[in-house]
């Protein structure tokens, strides 16, 4: 029984140790867990005013920005106040200007009035003396006036219409000329000029040989390579090559010269050496356009337009380089169109495209400039310059004030001396032709043609022509040249009639 009360006395004392423990340490958790959730609050607090403080500044900051604004707000108010007020009074003032002007032209217009009706009282006056002096009214005057008028303006108008007529018969016989040498320059004969044939010189006859090939295969395959008829005659140290188109020409000419050069001669290697030497013929043509558009400040052109530029290096026109004639008459335009008030820039572009329409790939069975026009049409130009490239010649209508200068500057390029060369027969023939006919009239005594057949002198006996006479000889002679001769620019006459006396000193 003992050992039983002291086991249950001593659970019991364990039990109360543990229950004291417990305790002992519930408090001391629920004193740490008060200290701990009072720090807390007080950092709580103290966060909570940093923020007031925080926000308390922002607001302050906030208000000071706004009425500093206000302040600048009120400032420009002001300003602008004084503003309106200053230009209220300067309208005022305006205003009562315009008043005291206003008065002072009502007073004018009356004075106007006044003088006007004096003016027509003295009129009237006037009118009743001259109808008094005359004895006609001024209705009959009128009338009779009216009379005269009309038939002054009949005579007037019939001689303006024969002018008219001739003007019209010389344009048409020009232009007939004109159509009949295109045709001749487009197409190919049997007696070509010397514009279509080109010479390719040679070291010796061996080469002949070898460029004709065995059966004569190499020189085949090479003018159907190049579109170009190549001729190797007995001609000593030159190979002549015949072509319309002077860019097939060229490529035959590089083509020939790279493979003598190279002297490997065979068809696959002709065909080779061609279709090198056109692509390079072709960089050349519009690195020549790109070249020549930027020397003349041509800017935005059509990259087609551009090859097309470049073409016109390997064309010619009556011996005159089609390129050189197109940058000449480019310039002489701006020149012209900045002594005039206008756009040289246009004028410019204009006189370089005016006769882009020769060197064109397709034959359209139209003048070359209709053929111009249709192309800057396609390629983006615009219509003035359209109108320009196709009013040249007299094609069309034209509507800006750069057409005619196109046409008086492509004139004047290819006029001037030295421009166009001419085959040597041709020329000496216009020259004899021009002297015979002016030595046909009676009087005359000798005659010259000057300045490569673009003046003719002609000396008349002073016992034979009176000075009337020469003046009518100069005329006629002119008009004469002018119908019946065929010549580029103008040719002057110059008749001299001179009386000498002579006496020897013995």
């Amino acid at each position: 029984m003992l050992p039983v009360i002291i086991g249950i006395v001593s659970l019991l004392l364990g039990a109360g140790i543990c229950f004291m423990i417990v305790r002992f340490t519930s408090v001391g958790l629920m004193k740490k867990a008060e200290e701990e959730a009072e720090m807390i609050k007080k950092n709580k607090i103290v966060e909570a005013k940093e923020k007031f403080i925080a926000l308390k500044l922002e607001h302050e900051k906030m208000v000071s920005e706004h009425e500093r604004r206000q302040q600048q707000t009120d400032q420009r108010l002001q300003q602008r106040e004084q503003q309106l007020n200053q230009r209220q009074g300067e309208l005022q003032r305006q205003q009562n200007e315009m008043q005291q002007r206003s008065q002072q032209l009502d007073q004018q217009l009356k004075a106007i009035e006044f003088k006007s009706q004096e003016i027509e009282k003295m009129h009237h006056q006037a009118q009743q003396q001259l109808e008094a002096v005359s004895g006609l009214s001024a209705e009959e005057a009128k009338k009779q006036l009216v009379e005269a008028l009309k038939d002054e303006a009949k005579t007037n108008a019939m001689s303006y219409i024969n002018d008219i007529m001739d003007d019209a018969r010389m344009t048409a016989s020009k232009e007939a000329k004109k159509i009949i040498i295109e045709t001749i320059q487009r197409v190919s004969s049997e007696t070509a000029a010397e514009n279509t044939v080109s010479i390719f010189h040679i070291e010796n006859d061996e080469v002949k040989g070898r460029i004709i090939g065995r059966e004569g295969r190499n020189i085949r395959a090479l003018e159907a390579a190049t579109g170009v008829e190549i001729v190797v005659d007995d001609t000593p140290e030159a190979i002549t090559l015949s072509a319309f188109d002077p860019v097939r020409r060229e490529i035959a000419r590089l083509s020939l010269h790279q493979l003598v050069q190279d002297g490997r001669i065979h068809p696959a290697r002709i065909e080779e050496v061609v279709a090198k030497v056109k692509k390079q013929v072709e960089e050349e043509i519009i690195e020549t356009g790109k070249r020549t558009t930027i020397d003349l400040g041509i800017h935005g052109l059509h990259p087609e337009l551009i090859r097309m530029v470049g073409r016109m290096k390997y064309r010619s026109s009556y011996g005159q380089n089609l390129l050189q004639h197109s940058r000449e008459t480019a310039n002489l335009c701006a020149a012209m169109a900045s002594e005039l008030g206008l756009n040289p820039k246009r004028a410019r572009r204009a006189g370089l495209l005016h006769d882009i329409g020769k060197v064109a790939e397709e034959d359209l069975e139209m003048p070359h400039a209709e053929v111009g026009m249709k192309m800057c049409e396609k390629y983006g130009e615009k219509p003035d310059i359209c109108n320009a490239v196709g009013a040249h010649h007299d094609e069309c209508e034209m509507e800006t004030l750069i057409a005619p200068i196109v046409q008086a500057c492509d004139a004047i390029s290819g006029a001037r001396p030295g421009a166009r060369r001419e085959i040597v027969e041709t020329y000496v023939k216009r020259l004899n032709d021009l002297e015979n006919m002016a030595r046909s009239y009676p009087g005359v005594i000798k005659t010259y043609a000057l300045q490569a057949g673009r003046e003719l002198r002609v000396i008349v006996g002073a016992d034979k022509i009176s000075d009337k006479d020469t003046e009518l000889l100069s005329f006629d002679l002119a008009k004469r040249i002018q119908d019946e001769m065929t010549y580029p620019g103008q040719v002057k006459v110059t008749v001299i009639r001179e009386t000498r006396a002579v006496n020897y000193a013995k």
